[in-house]
């Protein structure tokens, strides 16, 4: 046997310091390549990693709860001998472990880094982990020159208005970390600590304008009746808290409003005949993200995100739709829909689709999004209010198709009419965009050559 080697976290996309929430092997066991070692959580999803070697686990360097990202050490692996190690090749994924050497090049590895225009937006923030607070009601905090901090938590709590003088540190020699700034600012939320700026939060009653909210009442539904307690899935639990933060820092409004898809339909179900012995399908939820497209070229506004003060305007145009799994919603992404035909994203949505189901999915694929879709089409309903799915700023929610009576001037004729729910950002986009961008997309769908760029005229 050689002396042992690290394995370490492949590449994981943009993500950085997941908790370890299972650990799938003990000092002794023999693991093959490809077995799973641990896995992490990120916002979701939950990530299997790989052993990139056969052998035998030697030491084990994380624990459940901690945080790691890619490049960190997960186990000591001993295996057969040194010149073997080479041969088991990492898959694509997992390229940033030692390959058998026991002097560490992952340093040299871990500096190497794709183009910063390359990199994909992150779904989340670290900033938005937490309600940032209300400028009206809490005036900016002066920054202190006293505090024991670094300059990434100084900047955090700029962004977050909060004076560090008020905080109290939890790292070493009393250092505050960014933990320390959230913790504050939940202990302001839930009246544990005051504001030393805010009026509101002193008052004896509350109209919930700072968040101080009445407690969540405990009861034991026991003694009403017999009762079956069900632990929420890890999925559940970090969408809840993505939900929770989208639906209180965003003023949600929702714009309605019914597309004639009686043509569309048609054509669609011609595609389906012409493409099955292919075995593609096309559903609408294709033609709806080609749509889109078109809506987010014609109005800009919601092809962007707030950052601070400015709001960032993307050149590009990728487009999640939720995918419903047993787990929860997961919302993979189709890149640059723009330049793909409704065949090629219908085909990658059913790859994506499938991915979803089966837990296979990349954080890279869930990254990246300039506008959501979330559509309950194949369920019912005829109107809903979609949360939006931040750092975005509009999100469709399409509900189930019927056949109705429409006048057309002389008479009423049946027409298949899809119900579409815009939920838009109110910071970013007024009333009366989202009701152009709505009848916009309306219109597309009712006429889908509108989709097709007309021909520059010849001079």
């Amino acid at each position: 046997m050689s002396n042992p080697i690290e394995v370490k976290v492949p590449d994981i996309g943009d993500y950085k310091n997941i908790p370890v929430i299972e650990i799938f092997v003990k000092v002794g066991d023999t693991v093959a390549v490809e077995d799973t070692l641990i896995t992490l959580e990120s916002d979701k999803a939950t990530l299997d990693v790989p052993s990139s070697h056969a052998g035998i686990v030697k030491e084990i360097k994380v624990k459940v709860g901690d945080k790691i990202s890619e490049g960190s050490v997960v186990v000591m692996l001993e295996v057969a001998n040194s010149a073997d190690a080479p041969s088991a090749k990492p898959t694509p994924a997992a390229q940033t472990d030692t390959a058998g050497n026991t002097t560490p090049v992952a340093p040299a590895v871990a500096t190497e880094a794709p183009p910063a225009a390359s990199i994909p937006i992150p779904v989340e923030r670290e900033l938005l982990a937490l309600p940032i607070l209300d400028a009206d009601t809490y005036p900016k905090q002066p920054a202190s020159k006293t505090a024991y901090a670094s300059p990434s938590v100084r900047q955090f709590a700029r962004e977050l208005d909060v004076n560090l003088d008020n905080v109290t540190g939890t790292g070493p020699k009393n250092r505050i970390l960014q933990d320390d700034v959230r913790a504050y600012i939940k202990a302001v939320m839930n009246g544990a600590a005051a504001c030393p700026t805010s009026n509101v939060a002193q008052s004896s009653t509350s109209l919930g304008g700072g968040l101080d909210l009445l407690p969540w009442p405990h009861i034991d539904f026991s003694k009403f009746g017999d009762i079956d307690v069900q632990p929420l899935s890890r999925i559940k639990k970090i969408s809840g808290q993505n939900l929770s933060r989208n639906w209180v820092m965003i003023p949600h409004v929702t714009n309605n409003e019914v597309a004639d898809i009686t043509e569309l339909e048609a054509f669609r179900v011609t595609l389906n005949k012409e493409h099955e012995k292919q075995g593609i399908k096309f559903t609408l939820l294709a033609f709806l993200i080609k749509a889109c497209v078109q809506g987010l070229k014609k109005f800009p506004e919601f092809n962007a995100s707030l950052d601070g003060d400015n709001l960032v305007y993307k050149k590009y145009f990728n487009i999640g739709f939720a995918a419903d799994t047993p787990n929860g919603l997961v919302v993979p992404v189709i890149k640059d829909a723009d330049k793909k035909s409704v065949t090629e994203i219908a085909v990658e949505m059913t790859e994506l689709t499938k991915n979803a189901r089966e837990g296979k999915l990349k954080p890279t694929d869930m990254q990246g999004g300039c506008f959501s879709i979330s559509s309950l089409g194949g369920i019912g309903g005829t109107t809903f209010t979609p949360i939006i799915n931040a750092p975005e700023v509009a999100i469709l929610g399409v509900s189930r198709s019927s056949m109705q009576p429409v006048w057309n001037g002389t008479e009423f004729v049946p027409r298949l009419m899809c119900p579409l729910s815009l939920s838009y950002d109110h910071r970013v986009i007024d009333g009366a965009a989202a009701a152009r961008f709505n009848a916009y997309l309306a219109n597309v769908l009712n006429d889908y050559r509108r989709v097709i760029p007309p021909k520059k005229a010849s001079t």
